[in-house]
């Protein structure tokens, strides 16, 4: 590089613009580095150092800069125009660059035998996660952790076999959840008030129709007058490994969600349990989400999740969505630790209960 560089931060910025418009990254890359030794943090600077470097096709120390530079611009409170320009060129170019790399990435990996479709779901996950194309989500149960357990959204299958009998119950099922649904007033909305309890608005589901519920079971003790109703449902659950808390646990309810209606992300109580859907009335377009999957129910179709991670509902069909929930122990969780967790809510209920919460499904 022959060119001689100014002294002035001013008259270097200018200078480096310019061969960026000449496309000369010699002299672009050398004005950047006077910029940065004046100040390592200038947005500006970052971002010409980062077009020197694409410009020299290190698009991967490119990269680094483009995202020093957004990080910068984000602590500056009123950003003058041309920074605001700069930046935006900046994220339009880390956009880029995250596309070139990913689709590097998939090609690269199909030609070594990877198929998104057949291959192993725990490393596409890996990849989105990667990618940015998925977030990260964890347990974060509201009121007690069993630590090492592992962050599963959607139970894998073989691990909860049991379910395919609770499948091929669900005509039986849904024969009598219709002479359920032919009294409406059996439902009562899913979140109510509770005396004990400080009223809490829960994002307008309290006292909300739009989400109801009729239960077999509830907080651990039968409701006879329901369950008596519904023989076939009850004998489907017999070999489900049902979380069984005095008090507290299982819970079978039939549970509505209105057209239209949405139920907001939410977290549940306890990560020692799955809860478990079978979808009876489950119309095209309603939806479900754990973490970062979502799943269409489908009838007959059942399914075991972590409900202490993050995870909602919403039903855009023309049609009301009912389907079968109840909650059963993780296959992690060792007879003996399955007693030393009813006993340790027992402990808590002769305490006066501590302020825990009824666990609810």
């Amino acid at each position: 590089m022959s060119e001689v560089l100014a002294s002035d931060p001013e008259a270097l910025l200018s200078q480096a613009r310019l061969a960026r418009e000449r496309s000369d990254f010699l002299v672009l890359g050398a004005a950047a580095d006077a910029l940065l030794r004046l100040n390592p943090r200038e947005p500006r600077a970052l971002v010409l150092k980062a077009d020197a470097l694409a410009g020299q096709g290190d698009h991967r120390s490119a990269m680094t800069f483009y995202g020093a530079a957004l990080g910068q611009g984000r602590n500056v409170a009123a950003p003058p125009s041309d920074l605001r320009a700069e930046l935006a060129h900046a994220a339009r170019a880390q956009a880029e660059g995250a596309r070139r790399f990913e689709q590097g990435l998939r090609d690269g990996l199909q030609a070594r035998g990877f198929d998104p479709a057949s291959s192993s779901a725990r490393f596409s996950a890996s990849l989105d996660l990667m990618t940015g194309k998925r977030r990260l989500y964890y347990q974060q149960p509201k009121f007690y952790m069993f630590p090492g357990l592992p962050q599963i959204e959607f139970q894998p299958r073989e691990t909860v076999d049991w379910l395919a009998g609770v499948e091929a119950a669900a005509p039986a099922i849904r024969a009598e959840l219709d002479a359920v649904l032919a009294e409406p007033a059996l439902f009562a909305p899913y979140v109510e008030d509770r005396a004990n309890r400080p009223r809490n608005a829960q994002a307008g589901m309290l006292d909300n129709p739009a989400w109801s519920a009729v239960f077999l079971w509830k907080d651990g003790a039968e409701v006879p007058e329901i369950a008596a109703r519904c023989p076939e449902t009850m004998r489907a659950l017999a070999t489900a490994p049902l979380c069984r808390i005095p008090g507290r646990s299982p819970s079978i309810l039939f549970s509505k969600l209105q057209v239209g209606a949405k139920i907001p992300p939410h977290h549940g109580l306890i990560n020692t349990r799955l809860i478990c859907h079978l979808p009876l009335i489950a119309p095209p377009g309603s939806h479900f989400r754990v973490g970062g999957e979502t799943r269409e129910w489908r009838e007959g179709q059942a399914w075991a999740f972590d409900d202490t991670i993050e995870h909602e509902a919403w039903n855009d069909s023309g049609r009301d969505r009912t389907i079968l929930i109840f909650d059963v122990w993780k296959p992690e969780i060792t007879p003996e630790e399955q007693d030393l967790i009813r006993a340790l809510f027992a402990t808590i209920d002769a305490a006066g209960g501590g302020g825990a919460p009824k666990l609810g499904v």
